[in-house]
Order: C-alpha cells, then sequence, then structure tokens
C-alpha cells in the first residue's frame, strides 16, 4: 500500500519522476504537507528548479570500487534535473540534508569553480594520470548546462592537460562540445557512452520525464559517431518486466546509428531509491509491479537490492543469466562486443602556466 500522505499532488510535480519528497536517512524528523486547518483554499505551487552554488576544494573524487572500470570521477554538478525515477545516484542527495525523491531533480547544486579546482588537482606533483569518469553519477549535460556550461569549461581543462576522459550521458548539449570532443577523440582521449533504456517514447516520458526521447538519443549517437567519437550503447537499466523485452531492438538501433560497442547493467534499487521506484510503479503500472519487484528480489536473494561486488550490477539466478545470454547473443550477433580501444594516458602534460620558464629543448 501507497501511504497518499507522502505523494505530492501530480499537478505539483508535472515532468518529474519522483511522486514524493522523503527526508533522507539522516534526517531526525520527516517534513510533510500538511492542512493548516483554516478554511480557506490554499492553491500550492508548480515545483521549479532551484539551483545553488558550492565552491568545493576538490573535484576529482577516487573510488575503490572493484566492480568498477575506473578508479576516479567528477561531476560538475550535485542532482539531476533528468528526473529518472531509477536513478542509482539519488540517495547521494541526502549528505545534504535533501530528499533523494523530489529534491534530488528539483534543488540542484552547481559547483562554478570546478574547472579551475580540477586545473590545481591535475598540476599537483604527486598526481598520477588515469582517465576521469564523468557522469557516473548525475549528468554533466543535464539543462542547466545551457547556461552554466561548468562542464564544457571542464573538458576544455583536461584537452589543455591531454587528460583522458569516459563520458556518460543522455543529454543532447553534448553535441555542443563536438569541437573539444573531435578533437580529444583524434588523439586517442574520449570515449562516451550513451544511456538507451527503452525505444518506447511513452514509457521513456514516464520514466525518465526530462531526458531525450529515444530516437532523439540515437542520433546522439550517429552525430558523435560521425565526428569519429568512439561511442558505447549502454542498455541501462535493464527493467524487469518493462523493458528486459526490448534488449535486442535497442542493440540493433543502436548499431545502426554507429555504436562500436555495448553494455548493460540491471536496475538497482539502492536505499531510498526503492520506495521512490515502488511508488511510481503504483502510480503509472500497478497491474505490473509485483511481477517487476518479484523479479527483482529474485535476483537479490529476496530483497530488492544487495549491493555486494561483482553482483549488484546484474544480479544472480536463473533470470539474470537469460538477460546476459540474450544480450551477449545479440552484441556478438551486431559486432557490439569488442572493447573499445584503451584511452591514452601517455599524452598527459600540464601546460606551461603565465610567468613559467620554458624548455630549452
Amino acid at each position: 500500500m501507497v501511504d497518499e500522505h507522502r505523494i505530492v499532488d501530480p499537478q505539483r510535480r508535472r515532468g518529474r519522476g519522483a511522486a514524493s519528497c522523503d527526508s533522507g536517512r539522516f534526517e531526525r524528523f520527516q517534513h510533510v504537507d500538511a492542512h493548516d486547518g483554516w478554511d480557506i483554499a490554499e492553491e500550492q505551487p508548480l515545483l521549479r528548479t532551484h539551483v545553488s552554488e558550492e565552491r568545493p576544494r576538490s573535484v576529482i573524487n577516487y573510488v575503490r570500487s572493484p566492480d568498477l572500470p575506473f578508479d576516479r570521477t567528477l561531476n560538475p554538478y550535485r542532482g539531476c534535473e533528468h528526473g529518472c525515477v531509477y536513478c542509482f545516484a539519488r540517495p547521494t542527495h541526502a549528505y545534504l540534508g535533501l530528499s533523494p525523491g523530489l529534491d534530488f531533480e528539483t534543488r540542484l547544486v552547481a559547483r562554478p569553480t570546478a574547472p579551475q579546482v580540477l586545473a590545481g588537482e591535475l598540476r599537483r606533483a604527486r598526481y598520477q594520470v588515469a582517465p576521469i569518469g564523468i557522469g557516473t553519477s548525475t549528468d554533466p549535460y543535464q539543462p542547466i548546462e545551457r547556461e552554466r556550461g561548468i562542464m564544457r569549461a571542464c573538458l576544455e581543462v583536461l584537452e589543455a592537460f591531454n587528460h583522458p576522459v569516459a563520458i556518460v550521458t543522455k543529454g543532447t548539449l553534448i553535441e555542443r562540445d563536438l569541437d573539444i570532443l573531435s578533437r580529444m577523440s583524434a588523439k586517442g582521449l574520449v570515449r562516451v557512452g550513451i544511456s538507451v533504456t527503452t525505444l518506447d517514447a511513452e514509457l521513456s516520458r514516464r520514466m525518465e520525464p526530462r531526458c531525450p526521447a529515444p530516437k532523439r538519443r540515437l542520433r546522439m549517437i550517429e552525430r558523435l559517431s560521425a565526428a569519429g567519437i568512439d561511442v558505447r550503447a549502454m542498455a541501462s537499466p535493464v527493467v524487469p518486466g518493462l523493458t528486459d523485452h526490448e534488449i535486442e531492438p535497442i542493440l540493433q538501433a543502436c548499431s545502426d546509428a554507429g555504436a562500436r560497442a555495448a553494455s548493460w547493467i540491471m536496475l538497482r534499487l539502492p536505499l531510498e531509491v526503492a520506495p521512490l521506484w515502488e511508488d511510481w510503479l503504483s502510480e503509472h503500472y500497478p497491474g505490473r509491479k509485483a511481477k517487476v519487484l518479484e523479479r527483482l528480489r529474485e535476483m537479490h536473494g529476496g530483497t530488492l537490492y544487495s549491493s555486494q561486488w561483482f553482483r549488484r550490477m546484474r544480479g544472480e539466478g536463473i533470470y539474470a543469466q537469460m538477460i546476459k545470454a540474450r544480450f551477449d547473443r545479440a552484441a556478438r550477433s551486431l559486432g557490439l562486443d569488442q572493447s573499445l580501444p584503451d584511452l591514452r594516458c601517455d599524452l598527459f602534460q600540464p601546460p606551461p602556466k603565465k610567468g613559467d620558464q620554458l624548455s630549452l629543448f
């Protein structure tokens, strides 16, 4: 059963993914809307996007996850206006004292000094170069990037240092940066992953309300590939009972658009994401809710999610094995099972600063 008192009026949250604004797990109190007792009609305002700013002392986040292909990430923003209800990064908003629900997609944090801080970190004598992952938590090309331009400025820094970068996005704004990306690609310094969750435009609109439509994402793959940039199609997440039947069509469409490789991840529901997902199913697909949740429990030992290394991304059991077998077969038949070339680290070199003495040789 869904606690209706937790659910925000659908008219107030039009175009949003989450249905509630529950406080994060670190908060002592739960904040809820309640009638004030006055017999006066009061219209609730539409939820708008609010952006605050943060000036961090460091922007390179080092990760020690043995099942990830990178050891460092960078996030120009906290929170993501795309509003994907399934986003596994939602619980990070709890560290800010905000809700992983609607706050995650309406109360964003921009980091305008990220490019300058990044340059400083890359110049440190002890810095050891390795590819930086961007977009692994929140999308660097979400709508506010259009006016803020923080991601582009970070790319300019990475290009100046000849630093390798792997980008994951659903945002069409990446096409704005084709000039930088094509130059970096020519040096073997960049690759891009484009997430295509479904080809069903209606399902996408409900599940990823402010993301580009599936056809538009395929066009992104075409444009990036035409510019000489290696693109990985990411069939992620695979949603049991909703998108699992689309694995083969998604890979075919991405291959036709020019993707060179493909990967997949099963739906992940850590911490506060699980109740948000259950609320979403109750509202949009109540008839499929039981099937979707049962499939997830089958893969995680009776729970909706397990955080165990090497199991959290794809689950276990017969169903998980079946999805893997289908994906592997489709990817192999389309030539998408290959590994993309390693990003180059040997070109890394901090550019000279004003006042530096130049080498004679």
